[in-house]
């Protein structure tokens, strides 16, 4: 009986493990927002036309007292606000990845959550007060928001079956992208029409509201909740039971390494004078999508042994990787004026992309009872071809004309 493979399981959206990545996107669509709405909020929030580092009093309009407070801050005072959030995020990586494994992940996430989002609702009040108080609201919503980022992860170790795991976390995580998306659109309206203090007080309040959803529908096993199926619960249990959780890591890990590799490459390839900026990022895109095509086939076609294949599945993941040094910081190079607006729109496309790829692989595994994961790596292996051959014939390197600031001068 133990010995016994489970019949194959074809992904059900509607089901509760997808349930609880969807409130995972959501709960990153929500710290993502609080985080980064400071950035756009600050340009209303400082007085650009007065001397700043005077004090901390506000200058105020006589009709816009209440909604849009005005406060002298300094340039200095404004990147450490900004940054400030960052160093909670950095203290809080070991403690909670340590405490993830002794305290209930529903406590653990959700009170993250809802401690993050009060102190996003008491930043319009802590202006009054200070800069200071500010920065430490700041630092205080990082520690409590890299406490919740770093222990959901611990979520899947339970919920999610081996053939899931990259496709579950994939769409919960796929929320910090979003995130971004969600405060580029809608926050310059809200400081318009209701003042930027209502940026903090509506994701704040969404995020509270969002922490009570995490602690009345989240259960931290599968044999506890209590509106799971039998068919799921025996799916997600059995699954479970078959792989070890240490060989599904492998995959991420080497990732990280070959991102960390990546990177110190490209920049010794350029401080060295060795090679081109243009054909420094061609290389490292060809190798961050021809490799793991390369991979899959040797996945596919001569991995007959389990070893062959865990080594094959972590260099098709772990290459991706090389993309850190070629396509994905390319943007920057052609129009660092607009970065973070084009990193923003890519993030959306590629968001999409993961979406419609995880749908598309739902539909072929419940239609094609033949070979279904021949064509799924197929499509896999020609869509990086083709997003290869295109990057390598019209990609540049050097600032485009259309992202170049103008300077008018005057006679």
């Amino acid at each position: 009986m133990d010995n016994q493979v489970p019949p194959r399981k074809v992904p059900n959206f509607c089901s509760i493990r997808y349930g609880i990545a969807l409130l995972l996107l959501l709960c990153n669509v929500i710290i993502m927002s609080q985080r980064v709405c400071m950035s756009l909020t600050m340009i209303t929030m400082v007085n650009s036309t007065e001397p700043h580092g005077l004090s901390n009093t506000s200058t105020k309009e006589p009709q816009d007292n209440i909604k849009n407070p005005v406060y002298n801050w300094s340039t200095e005072i404004q990147g450490i606000m900004l940054s400030s959030i960052f160093y909670g995020i950095l203290i809080s990586q070991i403690p909670a990845g340590y405490l993830s494994g002794i305290y209930s992940l529903k406590k653990m996430v959700g009170s993250a959550l809802f401690l993050s989002s009060l102190f996003t609702l008491l930043i319009p009040l802590a202006a009054e007060f200070g800069e200071a108080l500010v920065i430490i609201c700041r630092v205080i919503q990082g520690l409590f928001q890299g406490i919740a980022l770093t222990t959901q992860q611990v979520v899947w170790i339970k919920w999610a079956p081996p053939l899931e795991q990259v496709r579950l976390t994939s769409l919960s995580l796929s929320g910090l992208l979003l995130g971004p998306c969600v405060v580029l659109l809608i926050t310059g309206f809200i400081c318009d029409s209701l003042g930027w203090p209502m940026v903090f007080y509506i994701f704040g309040a969404c995020g509270c509201a969002l922490s009570l959803l995490w602690f009345i529908l989240f259960y931290e096993d599968p044999k506890d909740h209590p509106c799971i199926s039998k068919s799921e619960k025996e799916y997600i249990t059995s699954a479970l039971a078959q792989q070890n959780g240490l060989l599904s890591s492998l995959p991420h890990l080497f990732a990280w390494i070959f991102a960390i590799l990546a990177g110190h490459m490209s920049d010794v390839f350029l401080s060295r004078n060795i090679l081109s900026l243009l054909t420094i990022r061609k290389l490292f895109t060809l190798l961050g999508l021809l490799l793991p095509a390369l991979f899959s086939l040797c996945l596919l076609f001569l991995s007959s042994s389990f070893h062959g294949t865990m080594i094959f599945l972590i260099l098709a993941n772990a290459t991706g990787s090389f993309c850190m040094g070629g396509i994905l910081i390319n943007v920057l190079d052609i129009a660092p004026r607009y970065y973070g607006f084009l990193k923003g729109f890519t993030n959306v496309i590629g968001l999409t992309g993961g979406l419609v790829a995880s749908t598309v692989t739902g539909v072929i595994l419940s239609q094609d009872q033949g070979s279904p994961w021949l064509k799924i790596f197929f499509m896999m292996v020609a869509n990086n071809v083709i997003s290869l051959i295109f990057y390598l014939i019209f990609a540049k390197a050097e600032i485009q004309d259309w992202a170049k600031e103008t300077q008018n001068t005057y006679l």
